[in-house]
């Protein structure tokens, strides 16, 4: 939901990964110059180890006599932005006074931004946001997902199945940016077995039985380029589901994701509610992340609900439209043109 009478941000609070994917220390400037071009007060904080972007976030908020920055901006990928984001959503929560979430993409699959700009340059998107509205830059109250088996929030998505597999095949990979996950993603694909598992929505069962992933969220890619919420929106108050039966092979599915199809395969379904649960039903341990981080293996299920409107966010003023490689759109088994 868009916020009524949104001036532009004041004071600022940098958080930079210096360890993220594509993070330079010419960007770093970049982004701080332009911030002191435009604000009355910036501050930076590198990070050095994990869990200190969120804990400076939590420390800037909490800053009397209107100190406090009323703007984020996260320099790195999307676990710096899923650092970020727990901390905000922490001072919504406990009823403080917030701050607006900026994303400077420098990680790896860099969703997180494409959610909120699609594929606009970085420099523009700040420049936006540091402005305020009207016309450049929309500010906004977006949804966030709940895990209840770790209490901590979800921006982007939470997967179980291939797509957390793939996450450990990156580890593997020395490409940087997208082109990893382009490349993690089939490698996982190619030795990955369903599990047996059942996923419920609101309490209706949505889907039961040999599971090759279960994606719930908001944002509509993961690893910036595959597609599993085709037209989920941010601020709806629900969280969309993707489930990928096994009556597609693990093998297509990067392929047919990239190509935005895959949500048109026979064996795919979709949901949306307020309380989503991905189960396996064999009691072994579910293998699931979120934003991008994998979660042990100590829970035979993932549940996620809805805080709606939990968190602040600059974006684009106009909602992404979907795009669709429509060379990529073959049947499955298909071969797609070249």
């Amino acid at each position: 939901m868009p916020i009524a009478a949104s001036s532009g941000p004041r004071r600022a609070l940098v958080v930079v990964n210096p360890t993220a994917g594509t993070v330079r220390a010419g960007l770093v400037e970049q982004v701080v110059r332009l911030c002191r071009d435009r604000l009355e007060a910036v501050r930076v904080h590198r990070t050095g180890r994990r869990g200190s972007a969120g804990e400076a976030v939590t420390a800037a908020l909490a800053q009397p006599g209107g100190a406090a920055p009323d703007l984020v901006v996260a320099v790195g990928g999307d676990g710096t932005v899923h650092e970020v984001v727990e901390a905000l959503t922490a001072a919504h929560a406990a009823g403080r006074a917030g701050a607006a979430l900026a994303i400077v993409p420098a990680g790896t699959g860099n969703s997180g931004y494409r959610m909120l700009w699609a594929d606009r340059p970085w420099a523009q998107s700040l420049a936006a946001s540091v402005a305020g509205g009207p016309g450049g830059a929309r500010l906004r109250r977006i949804d966030v997902g709940w895990v209840a088996e770790t209490g901590k929030p979800v921006l982007l998505g939470a997967c179980s199945g291939l797509i957390a597999e793939g996450l450990i095949a990156a580890r593997a990979i020395t490409a940087s940016g997208r082109e990893k996950y382009a490349r993690a993603l089939p490698e996982a694909a190619a030795s990955f077995t369903p599990y047996p598992g059942r996923v419920t929505v609101d309490g209706e069962v949505l889907h039961e039985g040999r599971t090759v992933l279960a994606n719930v969220g908001g944002g509509r890619y993961r690893g910036g380029q595959y597609l599993l919420l085709e037209g989920s929106e941010l601020d709806d108050g629900l969280l969309d589901v993707c489930v990928v039966g096994a009556e597609v092979p693990a093998a297509q599915v990067p392929r047919l994701a990239r190509a935005g199809v895959l949500g048109r395969q026979p064996g795919v379904v979709r949901g949306r509610g307020r309380r989503i649960v991905v189960e396996r039903t064999d009691g072994r341990p579910l293998r699931f992340e979120y934003d991008g981080e994998l979660q042990p293996l100590n829970w035979t299920s993932m549940t996620v609900e809805v805080l709606p409107g939990a968190l602040s966010v600059w974006g684009a003023p106009k909602e992404e439209v979907t795009r669709v490689d429509t060379q990529g759109a073959v049947p499955l088994g298909g071969v797609a043109a070249t």
